[in-house]
């Protein structure tokens, strides 16, 4: 990409998108949308109205770093500082994982299973994307969203002033090993699930630049699962429900662990690519 040369909203998007694809990069028009959209100060609608609109010097400059960082493989979002989450404005940065689509899923279903939960526990927040969401959505409810990472309790804090729910969770800085004291009446968690020997074949945007203290779930993947259900029956009020976003493969072993430790009612919900998403169970009444 010449500076020198005169690029056009058009033009250089369709560089970029044969660009990323040389690189190994899926989802290269839409990456590039999004990152001139930030330059510009324009979404996706506005591009299109400004086609033939040529870039300014310093617009080319800060749109070149970004394409840089971008093609060694970067997230878009750490790029961009932000993403989307139930529709919801999140700053994140590489202290914290990308809130995907798949936990939606067990936000929705926390909703389902204690629409009047007025207690609720979040563990391994990161971002705050399930704590914020909830509270977002819950109005009554007050909500304790922990971490082990110093740095992921302040994006936590920031999205939680962001989307105006600050004064309803509190974030705790620590480990998983040792929850608050309940009772709860809900604790969800999307812990890190990733086994040891699967980190080195994760696509290149998680393996080189997500956090992994919040990925690996220790040699099977089980370990942060077996510490929440040993510890629920005591953190959980009566009739409360522990909810946890899974792995590929992993919600029967995790179900199992939740019966064993004398919760009741477990469940399976798939995500919207039908794989099993989140296991859920609770204590007796």
């Amino acid at each position: 990409m010449s500076l020198a040369e005169t690029w056009t909203v058009v033009k250089i998007l369709q560089w970029t998108a044969d660009y990323f694809l040389s690189r190994g990069l899926e989802g290269g028009r839409r990456d590039a949308e999004l990152l001139l959209g930030a330059v510009l100060g324009l979404d996706r609608v506005g591009l299109y109205l400004n086609y033939d609109r040529p870039l300014e010097a310093a617009e080319l400059t800060d749109y070149k770093a970004r394409v840089v960082r971008r093609a060694q493989h970067e997230p878009v979002q750490y790029i961009l500082g932000e993403t989307e989450f139930w529709s919801l404005p999140f700053t994140v940065n590489p202290a914290v994982l990308v809130p995907r689509p798949d936990t939606e899923v067990l936000v929705e279903e926390a909703l389902r299973c204690a629409p009047a939960a007025e207690r609720i526990l979040d563990v391994g927040t990161g971002s705050g994307a399930i704590a914020v969401t909830l509270a977002h959505e819950l109005p009554r409810a007050r909500i304790e969203a922990l971490d082990i990472s110093s740095a992921a309790i302040a994006v936590a804090g920031e999205n939680a002033r962001r989307n105006g729910v600050a004064e309803r969770v509190c974030f705790l800085e620590g480990d998983l090993a040792h929850l608050p004291a309940g009772p709860f009446d809900l604790i969800v968690s999307n812990p890190p699930y990733i086994p040891a020997a699967d980190l080195a074949g994760l696509m290149p945007e998680v393996r080189d630049f997500e956090p992994r203290l919040a990925l690996c779930g220790g040699a099977d993947g089980l370990d942060c699962y077996r510490l929440l259900a040993a510890q629920a029956p005591n953190c959980l009020a009566p009739a409360g429900w522990l909810l946890l976003e899974v792995g590929i493969g992993q919600a029967d072993a995790v179900r199992d662990l939740l019966t064993t430790a004398g919760l009741t009612d477990p469940f399976c919900r798939n995500d919207y690519a039908g794989v099993p998403r989140v296991v859920g169970a609770r204590k007796a009444g």
